[in-house]
């Protein structure tokens, strides 16, 4: 809509309703599309949130589902162990690799 438009709109509102009862419809309408604009924003916000939490839920379901690590002590022993009812097992430990021997350093002849 031009601005052409809407100067023909307003003489056409201006005409009908006339000078003294326009600006109270133009508040009324502004209030109007102020409350359409503040739902819609709600409305947006509740149906992003709802997605993210949805989101939140596919990852954990996604999680509890996934195969553990090798080497990994599963959540029951855990809890076992610390109840006394299994014998505690030594920590798992990384074989480290030999260090390759290191060269000496030689004086240069003088």
């Amino acid at each position: 809509m031009g601005f052409s438009e809407t100067l023909f709109l307003f003489f056409l509102a201006l005409l009908i309703f006339g000078p003294k009862k326009l600006p109270e419809i133009a508040r009324q309408v502004g209030k109007a599309l102020n409350e359409f604009k503040r739902a819609s924003n709600e409305f947006k916000s509740q149906i992003a949130s709802e997605i993210s939490q949805l989101e939140l839920e596919n990852q954990r379901q996604s999680l509890a589902t996934a195969p553990q690590p090798e080497g990994s002590v599963p959540a029951t022993v855990l809890h076992a162990e610390k109840s006394g009812t299994l014998e505690s097992l030594p920590p798992p430990t990384l074989e480290a690799a030999p260090e390759p021997p290191r060269a000496a350093k030689v004086a240069p002849d003088a």
